[in-house]
């Protein structure tokens, strides 16, 4: 269909797309958060702000950021280290609403009250990994006799991002559910936040550790 657009193996990338989105991460687990502490609108600002940050990254990877950090490791550790730090700081911030008193509503996996936008933008773009993956991913089904490489960039970001809307609308519903399964449950409301504060807390060990 997009093969003389310069993209191969159109649905092995499809495949490959759908199981990289469903895999747990700190973006989707953020925005399943939102939607179950804040209600749907908050979660598609959630939603909005990985979406562009997503973007940010693809748009850097067609343009060759992933070389730059190859060659300058000293760089990729320091947004690495950030991006872990950010993290934990929200990962703290979960298991201290955990254990705050005040009525169940406020400790549905609670993510704090600043813009969920901010939050989740800045949870996207300080992962140089995904730069890094993007770049390795994408250029498996990248034509190298094509004249115009960006185009197909553009397509095969254009298929991930719908896909990723998708799932992520899927999380925020689910998430609104959760959120009036929680209201009568403060225990469980508590835990969960507690939890997914300690999965953050795990992500960033994963971000610094990792090679």
């Amino acid at each position: 269909m997009f093969a003389h657009y310069g993209v191969l193996n159109l649905w092995t990338y499809v495949a490959g797309v759908v199981f990289i989105i469903l895999l747990p991460g700190p973006n989707s687990l953020f925005v399943l958060a939102t939607g179950a502490s804040r209600g749907v609108r908050e979660g598609y600002k959630a939603a909005l702000g990985v979406f562009l940050g997503d973007s940010v990254l693809m748009t850097l990877t067609a343009a060759g950021a992933a070389s730059v950090l190859r060659l300058l490791p000293v760089l990729y550790l320091a947004l690495k280290t950030v991006g872990a730090l950010y993290l934990c700081y929200l990962g703290i911030n979960l298991l201290r609403s955990a254990w705050r008193p005040g009525p169940a509503q406020s400790h549905v996996v609670s993510v704090g009250t600043d813009s969920r936008f901010r939050k989740a933008l800045l949870l996207s773009l300080l992962n140089p990994k995904a730069i890094l993956f993007l770049l390795s991913f994408f250029v498996q089904f990248v034509d190298p006799h094509y004249a115009y490489p960006a185009v197909s960039f553009f397509i095969l970001a254009a298929i991930l991002q719908t896909f990723s809307i998708l799932y992520l609308s899927v999380l925020i519903f689910g998430g609104a559910r959760l959120a009036a399964f929680f209201r009568k449950r403060q225990g469980l409301a508590r835990t969960g936040s507690g939890l997914v504060g300690l999965i953050f807390l795990g992500f960033a060990g994963m971000m610094v550790f990792e090679k």
